[in-house]
């Protein structure tokens, strides 16, 4: 409508959202938010689709193309925690991350659970905090705040732009500034029918060229690995004036191992820098070895 564009809301639930028990990577299926969405598309029921473009898979379903990526809100996953006692056990001290590892911080102190659904943070907690406990949260946002508080957990992970979108980002939370994000987190994607022209068109004022092209490295270096819900992947792209940096890690599902890229290039040659970090990453043994564990289900 603010495009000058006729348009009536259609309301759906995909597979993610309908069993919010299994963690996703347990659901052994790629989609699971958008194949849904994606047959109503093609069925004609719908003419554009509105997705969470993290819960997007790298390749777009046959007769379906990218019309608009908006304006990315925070990449950050966040903290919700209960009380100041468990930001003391994890060394944020004096409003930054301490650099001391996880075994000196739980010297004195016994160790966390942490609750999340996402296999890439419980990989990265594990990572830092390697004698945490972690317990798997699915839901909505308000069921999972709701599960959080009767629960008791230490805390639990949510992404920033999740809960700040619909102002739910309670006072007792955290930017977890050490941890990457999923490729493209904040993000939003609009996506059509392919030849869909009058579709396509009426996106394009919406569309965010930095966004889009950060969100593009990103989801290149997720493709080129093959990662995917099961797979800890995490990359993020920004741009800093003329220059693009990247940074991305692949993580053994158990925290302990993991191997992290760093690459910068200018813009105007930064349109494969997700690709050429991912293959940076492949000539690492131990990032094979992780990946080869992962898809032998032996993490």
């Amino acid at each position: 409508q603010e495009a000058g564009v006729a348009s009536e809301l259609v309301y759906m639930k995909s597979e993610g959202d309908i069993d919010t028990v299994t963690p996703l990577y347990a659901l052994g299926v790629t989609g699971v938010f958008t194949k849904t969405l994606d047959a109503a598309l093609l069925n004609n029921r719908i003419d554009i689709a509105v997705h969470s473009m993290k819960d997007v898979p790298t390749q777009l379903a046959h007769g379906i193309q990218q019309a608009a990526v908006l304006q990315r809100a925070s990449h950050k996953d966040i903290l919700v925690y209960k009380d100041e006692a468990t930001l003391q056990s994890l060394g944020f001290l004096n409003n930054k991350w301490s650099m001391v590892n996880d075994a000196s911080l739980t010297t004195h102190h016994s160790p966390l659970t942490i609750a999340t659904g996402s296999i890439r943070r419980v990989a990265q907690w594990l990572h830092r905090y390697p004698q945490h406990r972690t317990e798997n949260l699915r839901g909505n946002v308000n069921t999972r705040l709701r599960k959080l508080a009767e629960s008791e957990w230490h805390g639990a992970i949510f992404a920033a732009a999740g809960l700040e979108r619909i102002n739910l980002r309670p006072e007792k939370s955290i930017d977890l500034d050490w941890m990457l994000p999923a490729p493209s987190q904040g993000a939003i994607m609009i996506v059509c029918r392919e030849g869909d022209e009058d579709a396509f068109n009426a996106c394009q004022s919406f569309n965010d060229e930095d966004t889009a092209l950060c969100t593009k490295l990103e989801k290149d270096f997720l493709r080129v690995l093959m990662g995917g819900c099961s797979t800890p992947i995490s990359a993020l792209a920004e741009i800093k004036g003329d220059a693009v940096s990247f940074r991305g890690n692949i993580c053994s599902p158990d925290g302990k191992d993991l191997v992290e890229v760093k690459m910068e290039k200018s813009r105007s040659e930064s349109l494969h820098l997700g690709e050429e970090a991912a293959r940076q990453l492949l000539n690492d043994p131990k990032a094979q070895h992780i990946i080869q564990k992962v898809r032998n289900g032996k993490v």
